[in-house]
């Protein structure tokens, strides 16, 4: 009997001409999945889709599959959740808990938020309201079902998929999805070749199409050393007699700052400068390392160093405490975009001293406050007020979860022979473009970039 190949339509609903937001919507003539759930960050115009309606009928949507637990790629499940969506949502173990840990920060915050625009009386809204709260992300975690690597798991007749590891953060996969005898390959984010913490991604071999992110299709990493980067940074401030602020993000940025920090003053590269890790979420994920020794490439005792000799900061009245402690110190706290979180008051007390220096060690979306931090912005709103950027800021690229332009490049290669077509999503206008040039010109692969909202029909 021959099988059924009707046509099967692919929708970007988020992730295309951005790098937030990421969803991809598949449908047969019987069913549809969801690749992704993310949330939009940074541009107003790009925040503000959170709040529309979602554009899917829920009661026809079979299953979520989640390629990790970054909030660009979950943040938007509780409001699925909220939305009455009670399907299965598909992951591996360390991104389930992983997507526990960002949605309950994600609610707090919006909940904290919007309870302060509502004392300060600066927000648009009469009262100020959350997306999601603690409640909806309670209601959303019971829909997990866990998979490891090279599990395959059927939806239902038309679909079945497999997690690959893909190398960015904890538990992150790469999804191979067969649809009606033809092979998806959603890259979700794509590791560095040599990553520090993780194993390197997994490369295939067979596609017949391959949905691709390209967040650095136009960079290149510097290939100069994070430690001799990292070290630079902190003996320049620490000449300075000031404070480095590291805004980060809590999955694998903050474990590679500890260990890098650790290791350095274990050589004596860098002065024994106090380091406070105040982000509850970061210390929940470094606890993660040690519980998920098998998903990374770092042996017990290093998991152990990383979070050697510094400071824990959990609760916020602590946050005070070390801003009113004097002297050099190194603070990393979150958000990696300075979109919220605990950096924002280190920042409204420390921007203003040309002594200190705000480190940033990721990708910054357009729009967000790190953006406008690594583009020289003279002012930062933060909380409603304006705050003077005195303070030096850095940026270095070489611990980015993300690969460059020769890593993606060096994954898709290794493809036998080139797939029907390639979709590139999730990345800014340029990025994707230099990226679609190079594999048209070196890999002759067919290449096109998503456009949001945007069904293609296969």
């Amino acid at each position: 009997m021959q099988q059924d190949l009707s046509p099967i339509q692919l929708t970007f609903l988020g992730g295309a001409g951005t790098v937030t937001g990421s969803k991809i919507h598949i449908k047969t003539a019987k069913h549809q999945i969801l690749i992704d759930c993310g949330l939009f960050q940074g541009l107003k115009q790009l925040r503000l889709l959170n709040w529309q309606k979602p554009a899917l009928k829920l009661e026809d949507l079979d299953a979520i599959i989640l390629t990790h637990g970054h909030l660009d790629h979950c943040g938007y499940l509780p409001v699925l959740v909220k939305n009455s969506y009670d399907g299965p949502i598909y992951a591996t173990e360390p991104s389930r808990d992983i997507t526990r840990i960002i949605l309950t920060d994600s609610a707090r915050i919006q909940m904290e938020d919007a309870e302060e625009a509502n004392r300060g009386g600066y927000s648009i809204h009469h009262p100020a309201k959350p997306l999601y709260d603690l409640d909806d992300v309670a209601r959303t975690m019971p829909l997990f079902e866990t998979h490891n690597y090279g599990e395959w798991v059927i939806i239902n007749e038309d679909i079945k998929f497999c997690f690959r590891n893909s190398g960015h953060i904890l538990g992150s996969a790469i999804v191979e999805l067969k649809c009606q005898g033809r092979t998806f390959i959603f890259s979700g984010d794509i590791g560095q070749r040599q990553p520090l913490l993780m194993d390197p991604p997994v490369r295939l071999r067979d596609a017949d199409y391959v949905i691709m992110e390209s967040t650095y299709g136009d960079r290149l990493h510097s290939d100069v050393s994070p430690y001799t980067e990292l070290a630079e940074v902190v003996n320049h401030t620490y000449d300075k007699g000031g404070v480095l602020v590291i805004p980060s993000f809590a999955v694998e940025r903050a474990q590679e700052l500890l260990l890098l920090l650790n290791t350095l003053k274990e050589d004596k590269s860098i002065p024994p400068i106090p380091v406070y890790l105040d982000t509850p979420m970061g210390i929940d994920v470094s606890d993660l390392y040690l519980h998920y020794h098998e998903w990374h490439n770092l042996t017990r005792a290093e998991c152990e160093t990383m979070m050697r000799n510094v400071h824990i900061i959990r609760k916020f009245e602590h946050t005070q405490h070390v801003l009113d402690t004097h002297g050099p110190k190194i603070v990393i706290a979150g958000s990696g975009m300075v979109t919220g979180g605990r950096v924002l008051y280190y920042l409204e007390r420390l921007l203003g001293d040309a002594r200190n220096t705000v480190l940033l060690v990721g990708f910054q979306a357009p729009g967000t406050r790190g953006s406008l931090l690594s583009s020289g912005t003279d002012e930062l709103k933060i909380h409603g007020a304006y705050y003077k950027v005195r303070a030096e800021v850095r940026q270095i690229s070489t611990m980015s979860a993300h690969g460059d332009r020769d890593d993606l490049l060096w994954w898709l290669q290794n493809f036998k022979q080139a797939p029907l077509q390639v979709f590139l999503n999730h990345g800014e206008a340029q990025a994707s473009e230099v990226l679609r040039m190079e594999i048209k010109d070196k890999l002759k692969f067919p290449v096109t970039i998503a456009q949001m909202g945007e069904t293609y029909y296969l």
